[in-house]
Order: structure tokens, then C-alpha cells, then sequence
């Protein structure tokens, strides 16, 4: 007898695995797919609205997402002002924090994505878990892998790891995120990081976030040269330069590496990124170690 029970087929996988490996235009221009049931098409709609506030393209977002839009697209909404300006992030989190108050629209789980997201760029990471920690969609689960490496609980991130294994071990978030613990443990785990990398970029199609990757794992592995060429491309690549998803040189490289190295090493640019990321670890952290050089400097002088 023939089974003629089949599995739906996931009509977004692709758009969802461009958007997941950061090749954000080309999610863009794969969008328009048919016979999408309603809740299909908000989850598209977010995905490439997402996808151009990662090419920082924030007015575009703000512009066409209007107030009859699904609750879940107000959320993505929230994060391209949130993005775009600084000097209203206060209000845009008090709109943000009635839709977490609110039963109805509290518990979307793009609204509890984005509400992580946002939580965690403020660095309040408690926060962040709250809205994200019950998981529900791979994202969220992927998303508190990178919250809780940055809470330096990579023992709490291997087992939201362990669960996403049990859901899908193939699947590119759980890959990812097998990735980051690995280059948050170090050690023997960096080669191992390193080889699901250089997978993606056999795969698919080659991107600044798998660059990035790679060069990450390079700089743990003290090949600089080669890490340089890789972000050299990366930066070639890349539509803007700061990729609010998934930021794998500060999440990834700087908690267990010197901020020092050689003097050739393209990190970014550091005069555009001071000019337009200000409040970047990167800039912090370099600020910092200028202010104690110069410090130093004065009690030798």
C-alpha cells in the first residue's frame, strides 16, 4: 500500500537560508514566491524587510511598513527606528515594551526575536533572555546561543545548542550556532568552527558573514594574512559596513582575543566606524586602551 501522506514543502527555506548566511539582496530578489498561505507571507515579508535593514537601508522599512501592517512587521518596524536613530531608541523601546505587555501581540515570536534583538544590542542581556528563552522558532533558539556566549555562559548556550540539534541538526542556524560556541570554547573547538565555514562557503553562495567567519577563525589560529585578505573581501562584499545580525567579530573574536594585532589587519575602517557606530564595542574598547596608553604616556613624561 502506498503512503500517500507527504510533508508540505517549505515553500521559504531558501529565502529563510539567504537571509540566516547574509545574502541579504539576494533574499531580496527571490521573494516573490507563490501560493503562500497568510502566515507565510508576513513571515516573507519580515525576512525582506530584515534583510534590508541589514543592508542598513532603514528609511525604506519605516516608509512602506504602515499601520494596517501584520503586528509582526510593526515589530521589524521598531528595529529599523531603533537602528536608524539613536537619539529615539528610549521611545522606540517604550513602544516596543507594549507590545511585550500586551497577551496578544507578547507573544509573537518575531516580536520576541526582535525584542531580543534589541535587548541584547543594548547589552541588558537579562532582558533579552526574557523575551527570548522559551524559544519556539529556530531563530529564537539561535538568537540565545549569541546572547548567552555574550553573557560568557557558553555552558547555558551548549545546551540551547543541544536543543536545536534535536529539532534539525542539519539545520544552517543550528550549523551557525555550533560555529559560535565552538569559537566561544576555543582550543581544539576553533578547527572544528572553521571546517563548518569552509562547508557553507562550498555550498552557498559566498557572503561578508561567512567571510567573516572564516576570518574570525583565522585570527584565532593567529593566521592574520589570512585573515586579512578574508576581511578584506568581507568588507568588499558587504553593503554597509555594519551588519546588525549576527556581529561575529565582536560576539566571537574580541571576548577571547587581545584587542591588539598587527598593524595591517583591516578590522574596520576605524574612522567609519567611530563616525557611524559610536557605541560599537570596537570603538569602546579602542577608546579605552588610547585613553590608558595615553595615561601611561603622561606618567612617564
Amino acid at each position: 500500500m502506498i503512503d500517500l501522506t507527504m510533508a508540505t514543502p517549505d515553500l521559504l527555506f531558501g529565502l529563510r537560508n539567504n537571509f540566516f548566511l547574509g545574502a541579504y539582496q539576494a533574499a531580496i530578489n527571490n521573494s516573490d514566491i507563490p501560493n503562500l498561505s497568510e502566515e507565510e507571507s508576513i513571515e516573507r515579508d519580515s525576512l525582506v524587510y530584515r534583510s534590508y535593514i541589514a543592508l542598513g537601508s532603514y528609511q525604506l522599512v519605516i516608509n512602506e511598513i504602515d499601520s494596517t501592517a501584520a503586528t509582526a512587521l510593526q515589530a521589524v518596524k521598531l528595529l529599523a527606528l531603533y537602528l536608524s536613530s539613536p537619539e529615539n531608541k528610549e521611545a522606540t523601546i517604550a513602544s516596543l515594551q507594549e507590545y511585550l505587555s500586551d497577551p496578544a501581540y507578547g507573544s509573537n515570536p518575531i516580536v520576541r526575536l526582535i525584542a531580543g534583538i534589541v535587548f541584547m544590542h543594548e547589552k541588558d542581556y537579562v532582558e533579552a533572555l526574557k523575551h527570548t528563552n522559551v524559544g519556539g522558532t529556530m531563530e529564537l533558539h539561535a538568537l540565545n546561543v549569541q546572547i548567552l556566549i555574550k553573557m560568557h555562559r557558553s555552558d547555558y548556550a551548549e545546551k540551547q545548542l543541544r536543543i536545536m540539534q534535536q529539532i534539525d541538526e542539519d539545520h544552517t542556524l543550528t550549523q551557525l550556532a555550533n560555529a559560535w560556541l565552538n569559537l566561544a570554547v576555543g582550543g581544539s573547538k576553533i578547527q572544528e568552527a572553521s571546517l563548518i565555514f569552509q562547508d557553507f562557503s562550498e555550498k552557498y553562495q559566498m557572503t561578508s558573514l561567512i567571510l567573516n567567519g572564516k576570518a574570525v577563525c583565522c585570527m584565532h589560529m593567529e593566521k592574520f594574512d589570512e585573515a586579512e585578505s578574508l576581511l578584506l573581501e568581507a568588507l568588499n562584499k558587504a553593503n554597509s559596513l555594519y551588519s546588525f545580525h549576527l556581529p561575529l567579530l565582536d560576539v566571537l573574536y574580541l571576548p577571547r582575543c587581545p584587542l591588539t594585532h598587527p598593524p595591517h589587519s583591516p578590522f574596520i575602517d576605524e574612522i567609519q566606524l567611530k563616525l557611524s557606530h559610536p557605541e560599537h564595542v570596537l570603538v569602546k574598547r579602542a577608546s579605552a586602551a588610547e585613553e590608558s596608553f595615553d595615561r601611561a604616556v603622561q606618567t612617564l613624561a
